[in-house]
């Protein structure tokens, strides 16, 4: 644990399991076809390891309690916790959609409300509900959560999309946090084999997600908007001088004002990449200030010792404790 008077380790990357809202789906129509596409995109290899390995981790997704003594023993003292991106359920109707996003941010606060001190939360907006998000996003807000944790797409929409615009309003004017987490990957059954669905599938759509938003001029149009990537925004930020080049180089890529690679100063990054060489880079082109602690707990694409991740890039002592949790302090509004 930190000591008492100095900026507190927080995590940002941290997930919970909501039985109430899975209740809440069981039967429903459109549920059975979303599991047999998500089979399809992940393969048979992967499904018979994700089962066990999520009933392994039941615990320290629901109980309080073992949370926190798991948080004690990596020496984190503040979690910044969303909901599993399997909550999303992106395929449901628009009343039903409400009502797994209003649960979802219920049950999220009264798991935080248990150590408030300690946890705090982000609910959820459905995507394929444009019109419902900025609401929704108000109910998490109104429950006592930081903000709200979306996907990098919809069925149908990309977070380009006109549709949005509302909703990036509001989390702006609000000053709520977006983490952006994807959940599947539309590369599909090419993705199906070596749990490439979630390895090369998850860093993929954050980069196409975080292009719709520079591209389209999302970013440009809402300055003030607080938007942390999961997985270190995937491949975009160490590879974004090919789409700095496009932009240069080509009318059809230029509907945001300047080149891709400055809006990374606008964006937040986790640190989770699983290499101190690429969380280096990472810090170098967006900046110490743009990067946070995030492990993915307590899953097994997280890490188990993210201060150990972090102390392994061998960075300067004031870039260290500001994405140790100075800056995510700051965000959270702690001090």
């Amino acid at each position: 644990m930190t000591e008492p008077g100095s900026t507190p380790t927080i995590d940002v990357h941290a997930h919970l399991l909501l039985p109430h809202v899975e209740e809440a789906v069981a039967g429903q129509p459109g549920l059975a076809e979303a599991r047999a596409l998500d089979a399809r995109r992940n393969g048979p290899a992967a499904l018979a390891v994700n089962g066990p390995m999520v009933g392994q981790r039941v615990p320290r997704l629901t109980d309080v309690a073992v949370r926190l003594a798991a948080m004690d023993e990596q020496g984190v003292d503040v979690q910044l916790v969303s909901p599993s991106p399997s909550h999303y359920h992106y395929w449901a109707d628009a009343q039903l959609a409400d009502r797994v996003c209003r649960l979802a941010n219920e049950g999220t606060a009264q798991h935080c409300a248990k150590a408030p001190d300690r946890l705090y939360g982000l609910g959820l907006v459905p995507l394929q509900h444009p019109e419902l998000a900025p609401t929704l996003l108000d109910d998490a807000l109104e429950q006592g959560l930081r903000g709200v944790e979306i996907s990098s797409h919809a069925p149908g929409r990309e977070l380009s999309d006109p549709a949005y615009e509302a909703f990036w309003a509001r989390a702006e004017d609000t000053g709520a946090l977006v983490f952006l987490h994807p959940f599947g990957c539309t590369l599909d059954e090419r993705l199906d084999q070596w749990y490439l669905s979630n390895t090369v599938g998850q860093p993929t759509e954050n980069a196409i997600a975080l292009s719709h938003l520079i591209f389209s001029g999302v970013l440009d149009r809402h300055p003030g908007l607080k938007l942390i990537a999961a997985h270190g925004g995937g491949y975009l930020p160490t590879h974004l001088g090919r789409s700095d080049h496009a932009w240069r180089a080509r009318p059809d890529a230029q509907d945001c004002a300047r080149e891709p690679s400055s809006y990374l100063r606008q964006l937040y990054f986790d640190s989770l990449v699983h290499d101190p060489h690429v969380l280096r880079e990472l810090i170098r082109v967006s900046g110490a200030d743009r990067v946070l602690l995030g492990s993915d707990f307590p899953f097994d694409m997280g890490t188990e010792d993210p201060l150990g991740a972090l102390r392994a890039a061998d960075l300067s002592d004031p870039d260290f404790h500001a994405v140790r949790g100075g800056t995510a302090a700051a965000l959270l509004n702690l001090f």
